[in-house]
């Protein structure tokens, strides 16, 4: 056996002859690395598995912590996702103009926007006029009625009358069969609808909707199109599945618009590239004149948009998280600790085997490694026992609450790190405690 050193203008080569063969020493670092990995891994192994209740008491801990801090992480991105798939069908770019705004807090002045205006459609179309940055703009007026056709009949159907451009501006208009409203139709008012998922299988048992006629407070309406089954929206009180849409002229022939507990709602989507603040500016100054209101006056309208909700939610969310991470930290300390404390026990039994290793040339972050990597393994199987069972709760009460839950990957990545880190933190002091032991007085232990 023998070394070659060469040396040229760009670098140091270190080889090693073996046996006949000429061997790079970075091969060599990665034989003996793959090596230290193995045997240490093997020797962490054997321990676990030679005290099979004392491992299982001690994982109990962090299977506990893990199970805790994680579901309530999956449980924040599950509502999270959900959430965020309303905010959209609210749309990013429009703004809503309403007469209470989407504010959050115990402070809220409701007495001060109870004697605020409704908006009108008079003031949609001032807007349509003089707004230039935007692409469309809508108008809905709600109220909830009985749907009948012959013997069948729906209640507490959320009827909408709207004007043309509202499936512009919004997302949840998706029809499954059928098509949308004529302009023609808009204009004069015809006696055509657009109804729900829910509603159209509650009236029509064969299935078959499009042509037949509806009935709402004795009016007829023709059935142009069913809308796309979706859900109940989990941050407005908007259900299309148990909703009629009809054109809003036809609407204010069968109920009095006037009426202060009808919900309106003006719609305005902001052109490609203009913000919603830009939006809002202009909307702004078209209504403050119209509604006269004097320089020194506030607004007595409010100006919506999604992010609103967004932020409020992101503030829940972030409470809800320090929740999990306190009850789920409280446990996984106690299963560090108690991993602490088994390693130490570990040592002491495992004294005379460990001078004898260092006395067979066992250097002292073999025994450290070997310690440590025992702990790691202890936690990795804790943690892994706890996704496995949040995995499994996901299975079990995904359909319960009506949303989807999901264990992502970015949990799963958390909860297997957070349980190597526990494991490094609880078996380093045991593991070095280990690796300083002199061979002679830990050979000649009697424990």
């Amino acid at each position: 056996m023998g070394i070659i050193c060469k040396v040229n203008r760009y670098a140091l080569r270190v080889k090693i002859i073996t046996n006949g063969f000429l061997l790079p020493l970075s091969k060599l670092i990665k034989m003996f690395s793959w090596q230290l990995f193995r045997e240490t891994f093997s020797f962490a192994f054997h321990a676990l598995f030679q005290n099979k209740l004392r491992s299982t008491l001690s994982l109990l801990g962090i299977t506990i912590g893990i199970f805790s801090i994680i579901t309530v992480f999956t449980f924040i991105d599950s509502l999270q996702i959900s959430l965020q798939k309303d905010v959209n069908n609210l749309g990013s770019n429009v703004v809503y103009v309403q007469k209470w705004p989407w504010t959050f807090g115990k402070d809220y002045p409701w007495w001060k926007y109870w004697i605020r205006p409704q908006p009108t459609v008079n003031e949609m179309q001032e807007i349509q006029k003089k707004c230039a940055d935007i692409d469309a703009v809508a108008y809905t007026f709600s109220r909830n009625a009985t749907v009948e056709c012959q013997n069948s009949s729906v209640d507490n159907v959320s009827v909408n009358g709207i004007t043309e451009d509202y499936n512009q501006v919004v997302n949840w208009v998706q029809i499954n069969e059928g098509r949308y409203f004529t302009p023609g139709e808009f204009t004069s008012g015809k006696e055509v609808a657009i109804i729900g998922a829910d509603v159209a299988s509650g009236l029509f048992s064969d299935g078959q909707a499009i042509g037949k006629y509806i009935k709402i407070k004795g009016r007829k309406a023709l059935v142009v199109a069913v809308i796309k089954k979706q859900g109940q929206s989990k941050i407005s009180d908007i259900n299309m599945d148990i909703s009629v849409l009809l054109p809003y002229n036809y609407m204010k022939t069968m109920f009095d618009t006037h009426n202060i507990w009808a919900p309106r709602v003006i719609l305005v989507k902001a052109k490609d590239g203009i913000s919603n603040e830009q939006i809002m500016g202009e909307v702004e100054g078209v209504l403050r004149p119209i509604r006269q209101l004097k320089p020194d006056e506030e607004d007595n309208f409010a100006l919506n948009q999604s992010s609103m909700l967004s932020q409020g939610f992101n503030s829940l969310f972030d409470v809800i998280a320090v929740i999990g991470w306190v009850v789920g930290g409280f446990s996984i300390l106690v299963g560090g600790i108690g991993i602490a404390n088994i390693m130490f026990v570990s040592v002491k039994e495992r004294t005379s085997l460990i001078g004898i290793q260092k006395s067979l040339g066992a250097k002292n972050y073999f025994i450290l490694s070997q310690f440590i990597t025992e702990a790691i393994l202890l936690c990795l199987l804790g943690g892994i026992i706890g996704l496995l069972l949040i995995y499994v709760l996901t299975l079990l009460v995904g359909n319960s609450f009506g949303m989807e839950f999901i264990l992502t990957f970015s949990n799963v990545l958390l909860g297997l790190s957070l349980s190597a880190f526990i494991g490094l933190l609880s078996g380093f002091i045991p593991a070095y405690t280990a690796s300083q032991l002199d061979p002679v007085d830990a050979i000649r232990s009697t424990y």
